[in-house]
């Protein structure tokens, strides 16, 4: 057993793996602060915060998603009475 394995474990790639997710946490902590700074330019600019983020959820999905969401959304809406 070289210096480098403890209990059949190579500490240098685990150290390595470690480390990589924990720069790629950071990396999405910043991200995410700036998507914070980006809704907040949003709404001080009057637009409607909730409508955008509904929009952007809308736009990953797929067009069979999309209306296969609005159908369901209006079966729903018939079925409450709204």
């Amino acid at each position: 057993m070289s210096e480098s394995e403890v209990g059949g474990i190579n500490v240098d790639r685990l150290k390595s793996y470690v480390e990589r997710i924990e720069n790629v946490l950071s990396e999405i902590k910043e991200l995410q602060e700036d998507v914070k700074q980006i809704k907040m330019e949003i709404k001080s600019a009057g637009y409607d915060v909730k409508a955008i983020n509904a929009i952007i959820k809308l736009r990953a999905m797929n067009k069979n998603d999309r209306d296969y969401q609005e159908e369901m959304l209006n079966v729903y809406r018939k079925a409450l009475g709204l």
